[in-house]
């Protein structure tokens, strides 16, 4: 484990060099739809990945919508062993104008993606130079880290560039942000999103009432159907979040629409909550007559499941983490999805918020522990090096 401790003792000196670079990544408003801000961010992070063995390429939005993603692959031969997978984004949730730059803070950083999460990429690319100045970075099984642009809208095309970039992966580690106690995440529920429209026949409340199809009767029908699907117990959660429709008091509405939000701990869950709202538009439309109902949307993504195979990868990163001076607990079940719900879907070990530890992530108040950088880099480092002996 020399080649560990030599990359330990490397980073130990590096803390300003690790914050310098993360300043200048959240300098640069990378929201999601900022193209151009996010081009600029994954140009400097290929800069960073910059490292003897390792090859990074960018890949275009499909869409055009979204910033490149970047993909960062090792050189050398692996022995024939599976790669690991160490997973990001580079996208942040705050428009230009919003809140902006870098803020030292005593013992804090404060700003845009300090948190969420451009100090994990610093992490993982620290990680990754502190093992080829240890000489011990060819040595491992390979390595392949993916960041995508559109992580906080869904990774809508970032889910295709994970599931090509790692599969295969002994095990994915994902950097969102660290939680207090440095808790590893091992569960995260399957979220998703439908759109529900109704159709009915607009006529005039008073001199045709009942030539018209009140849209809202059957929509009104349906929510009260789908919010009864919730189930504490299980998990399960149906959240009718917004509803539309209408023109006038005197007018038979002729179209009403609602946005729904669900969430669920199990892949089953998932696709037995989606059969059953599709099954209560159908019963709630032929509950009034000449109404009809529409669905689109479903599940984003799938559930992190917590499995026998990712608390082994969490238990060997965790000895690394304590050897680095962090906690090593395991985190509950956290509300929403993240790129590891795309690792775990594949069947791929998967833990979650290895960046450094901080507090408000999606807020003006999101800030890091500085110090925390360097450990985390230490603890990913120790982990990596401790694969040459598989």
């Amino acid at each position: 484990m020399s080649g560990a401790d030599d990359a330990a003792k490397w980073l130990s000196e590096q803390q300003r060099a690790m914050e310098t670079a993360l300043a200048e990544l959240v300098s640069i408003n990378s929201f999601t739809e900022n193209v151009e801000g996010g081009n600029s961010v994954g140009a400097m992070l290929e800069e960073l990945f910059t490292v003897d063995g390792l090859e990074a390429s960018r890949m275009k939005s499909a869409s055009g919508k979204f910033a490149d993603h970047l993909v960062v692959s090792s050189l050398w031969t692996s022995r024939g062993e599976p790669p690991i997978a160490l997973v990001g984004h580079l996208d942040t949730v705050f428009p230009p104008g919003t809140f902006e730059g870098f803020k030292r803070d005593g013992d804090l950083a404060r700003g845009p993606g300090v948190l969420d999460m451009k100090g994990g990429l610093v992490v993982v690319a620290w990680a990754l130079k502190a093992l080829a100045a240890a000489g011990a970075l060819t040595s491992l099984p390979g390595v392949r880290v993916v960041v995508v642009a559109d992580e906080e809208v869904g990774s809508p095309e970032g889910q295709s560039i994970i599931r090509e970039a790692i599969q295969g992966a002994q095990g994915a580690l994902v950097f969102e942000a660290g939680r207090k106690g440095d808790l590893v995440i091992t569960r995260r529920k399957g979220t998703g999103a439908m759109t529900v429209v109704a159709h009915g026949k607009a006529a005039h409340a008073g001199a045709a009432h009942k030539d018209g199809v009140n849209a809202l009767w059957a929509l009104s029908k349906l929510v009260d159907r789908v919010q009864s699907l919730t189930s504490y117990e299980r998990g399960v959660t149906v959240n009718v979040g917004k509803i539309s429709g209408g023109t006038s008091k005197n007018t038979v509405p002729d179209r009403a629409e609602a946005l729904v939000d669900i969430r669920f701990e199990s892949r089953a869950d998932g696709e037995s909550l989606i059969a059953a709202i599709e099954k209560a538009a159908a019963e709630c439309a032929a509950a009034v007559p000449g109404s009809r109902i529409e669905l689109s949307g479903g599940i984003a993504r799938l559930p992190l499941e917590r499995t026998d195979a990712s608390v082994k990868l969490m238990e060997a990163y965790g000895a690394c983490a304590r050897a680095s001076g962090l906690g090593a607990g395991e985190a509950g079940l956290i509300g929403g999805g993240s790129d590891a719900s795309t690792a775990g879907s594949m069947g791929i070990a998967s833990i979650d918020g290895l960046g450094p530890r901080g507090i408000g992530f999606h807020t003006h108040d999101e800030q890091i522990e500085v110090a925390t950088l360097v450990q985390k880099a230490q603890a990913l480092a120790r982990f990596l090096a401790s694969l040459r002996a598989h």
